[in-house]
């Protein structure tokens, strides 16, 4: 290994260091999206066994956000692709490390794609970008499925280089079935991210189908044929939970949950449009301004000068499309994303990163690609010492101000927090088990969400946590469950648990 190729390896382990503390500091390794709380549902149903399970009784008393009940089954509404792999986590007892283990490898093939197209010096400077990124590290310490999307995206673009853009074609063929296996496995995770991120790389097949010789051909066609044969196991697995291999569990939630456009897409009026597509989008791409590099709202300044930089690099300019496609791409959806900052763009990151390592590059006089001579005109060591002098005060304003004031806003998101689960902890409440709790939610769902955490699909854990639903509802589940004992819970009183509904009196 290079000098570089270390420094990057120190940069990939320190990204998963960083990536764990926010994991543990801010979300307290805990699921605070209804997108995480289902991901972890699916993963531990995974983790026992299973892809679906029967409906438990009075399934809206068992209430989980975006686990369906379908024809006596219930079964989460996302693709498996990012399940199957936080099911490792759960079988090991490591879920919060598996996020933060693929950011740091994420910063490893950024890296690895920086060198391919520009030089070692700028990739690691791509790479440090990356790692004080505020958009990668809130993603990255999340349970979102977003870290594993830009492993994927970014492991894809790649092995594509690598297939076709090499110089000896007796060793392409291995990243050509890679390419193909990566596309599909992100295809399994988020389709339309997987449309999203192959679009630029399509259109260079077809390209390379036209012009190509027959060896090439065959390349592309077989990448082709993997992606979508390992893509196409959606299907599959929509046919096993819903027995009808193009109903889309998402509609089964919300049945407007569609991408495209007009009626019975999204919520407004009429459906989707394309004037309300324009609105989400420079909604989530004004929160990614600041959230990109945490350089106030200018964290985009360095892209023009990056694509001026790279306007006759045609690979860097393919990697750059892919932030683009995705924009583009998600018009179709009738929903933007902002809290996270735009993750819905969050698998085209390395294209930002490298157009602005780039643009740094070219205005410091730094040669583009190995070998380039340098005009005259750029070769300046004030103007480098100017232009550095300026990113390391951008990213220090980051680090001292930005970051730590954007983590700030996520700790406690929504009103989760470890201290809630405390209750249910301590050794004296151990001695109820095995116990029903019946959660009485005094102003939010998530007094009963967060307790989520205590429980699992298969509803063996020594607590099992319902949400109240009026007498009746809840004479019969407990009447499901008679060898456990049965309590009361309210969160305004959370050490005291009621053998009976509390008088409505009762004040905290």
């Amino acid at each position: 290994m290079s000098r570089t190729d270390r420094l990057a390896l120190l940069l990939s382990l320190l990204g998963m260091l960083a990536a764990y503390l926010v994991a543990d500091r801010a979300f307290e390794r805990l699921a605070h999206l209804e997108d995480e709380i289902a991901y972890v549902w699916q993963a531990q149903a995974l983790a026992g066994g299973a892809l679906k399970l029967p409906s438990p009784p009075d399934t809206n008393s068992f209430l989980v956000p975006f686990v369906v009940d379908y024809d006596g089954y219930r079964f989460g509404k996302y693709p498996p692709g990012w399940s199957a792999v936080l099911a490792l986590g759960v079988l090991l007892d490591l879920r919060a490390l598996v996020n933060p283990l693929l950011a740091g490898l994420g910063i490893w093939l950024t890296y690895l794609l920086g060198k391919r197209v520009l030089t070692a010096r700028i990739a690691l400077l791509a790479a440090a970008l990356t790692l004080t990124s505020p958009f990668f590290l809130l993603n990255s310490g999340s349970l979102l499925s977003h870290p594993l999307g830009l492993v994927l995206s970014s492991g894809f673009a790649l092995a594509w280089l690598a297939a076709y853009d090499g110089h000896n074609p007796t060793q392409r063929w291995a990243p050509a079935i890679i390419a193909g296996l990566c596309l599909g496995w992100l295809a399994l995770t988020r389709p339309l991210t997987a449309v999203g991120v192959g679009l630029p790389f399509a259109l260079h097949g077809l390209y390379l189908l036209w012009r190509g010789d027959g060896t090439t051909r065959r390349r592309v066609l077989v990448t082709g044929l993997v992606a979508v044969g390992l893509g196409a196991m959606v299907l599959a697995w929509q046919y096993y939970v819903t027995g009808d291999p193009l109903l889309n569990p998402y509609t089964l939630w919300w049945p407007y949950d569609r991408v495209g456009f007009g009626p019975g897409h999204g919520r407004i009026e009429g459906g989707h449009n394309l004037a309300q597509a324009w609105v989400n989008t420079r909604h989530s791409l004004e929160s990614g301004y600041g959230d990109f590099f945490g350089w106030w709202k200018v964290s985009w300044i360095f892209l023009p000068f990056g694509l001026w930089a790279g306007r006759r690099n045609k690979r860097l300019l393919l990697l750059a499309s892919v932030f683009f496609s995705l924009v583009v791409v998600y018009l179709t959806y009738w929903i933007g994303s902002w809290l996270f900052g735009p993750r819905y763009y969050y698998e085209g990151l390395f294209s930002l990163v490298l157009l602005s390592a780039a643009g740094i590059a070219w205005l410091a006089g730094w040669p583009l690609t190995p070998g380039e001579a340098v005009p005259a005109g750029r070769k300046s060591g004030l103007r480098s010492t100017l232009v550095l002098g300026v990113v390391g005060l951008l990213v220090v304003y980051n680090l001292a101000f930005y970051l730590p004031g954007r983590l700030g806003e996520m700790r406690g998101l929504y009103g989760v927090s470890r201290q809630h689960l405390q209750p249910f902890l301590v050794p004296q409440a151990q001695e109820f088990t095995p116990a029903l709790i019946i959660v009485h939610t005094l102003d939010k769902w998530i007094e009963y969400g967060r307790l989520l955490e205590l429980a699992d699909p298969f509803l063996d854990t020594p607590f099992i946590f319902v949400v109240s639903r009026g007498s009746a509802a809840n004479q019969a589940v407990i009447d499901s469950f008679p060898d456990r004992q049965v309590f009361h819970y309210y969160a305004d009183q959370p050490y005291t648990f009621y053998t009976a509904p509390r008088p409505e009196a009762v004040t905290p």
